[in-house]
């Protein structure tokens, strides 16, 4: 029998394969689930070990079933990533990075593109199919705007898909208001979301 019980956590690096391969399966916009579960799991052990973010677990009778992730200041992330894990995660996407260099370029400019939004983002949200729709996503988003504000950042935003109706829902009732469209990648339109507790 399942427990109904789920426990929110900090991801540790061990966690990343975990969180990475649920990214791939459940988050299906975007540039980054084109890379394969071996880079966005370099991409997760970063995410948990830098200062510019992190990332929290749901875990249910030991097995992880959702996550969120989250960045004080996307720029610098990137520019950790790159710098200490960029070579290892371009070998293992190699192929993938070189049919899709432009998008690889729109992907590490994009956080310049958006000067009067808040520099904290969330990254990534996703839920493993057999726990979907248990309130797992809010209570997770709810834990990231809790660490956020125990950092003393009162405003974030999110970038989701325009026709992603489950994800703008789930960020509307987390307190999101919608204030921008954008085209991270060209031709695929998204809808910027932010939060403040100033609201």
């Amino acid at each position: 029998m399942t427990s109904t019980t789920v426990d929110i956590r900090r991801a540790t690096p061990d966690d990343a394969r975990h969180v990475g391969a649920l990214h791939g399966a459940r988050i299906s916009e975007g540039f980054l689930p084109t890379l394969g579960p071996q880079f966005l799991a370099r991409l997760y052990q970063r995410v948990a070990r830098s200062r510019h973010a992190f990332a929290l677990v749901a875990e249910r009778d030991g097995a992880v079933v959702g996550f969120a992730a989250a960045a004080t200041d996307l720029g610098a992330l990137y520019r950790e990533f790159l710098l200490r894990d960029g070579v290892r995660a371009g070998v293992a996407a190699a192929p993938r990075l070189l049919r899709s260099w432009r998008k690889v370029w729109e992907t590490l400019r994009y956080p310049s593109a958006s000067t009067e939004l808040p520099d904290a983002e969330i990254l990534a949200v996703a839920v493993a199919p057999g726990a979907a729709g248990q309130g797992i996503g809010r209570a997770l988003v709810g834990a990231v705007l809790t660490e956020l504000r125990a950092r003393d950042i009162d405003a974030v935003k999110v970038v989701a898909g325009a026709d992603n109706e489950t994800a703008l829902r789930l960020y509307r009732g987390c307190g999101f208001s919608s204030v921008a469209h954008l085209a991270v990648h060209d031709g695929v339109a998204s809808e910027v979301l932010v939060w403040s507790s100033r609201s």
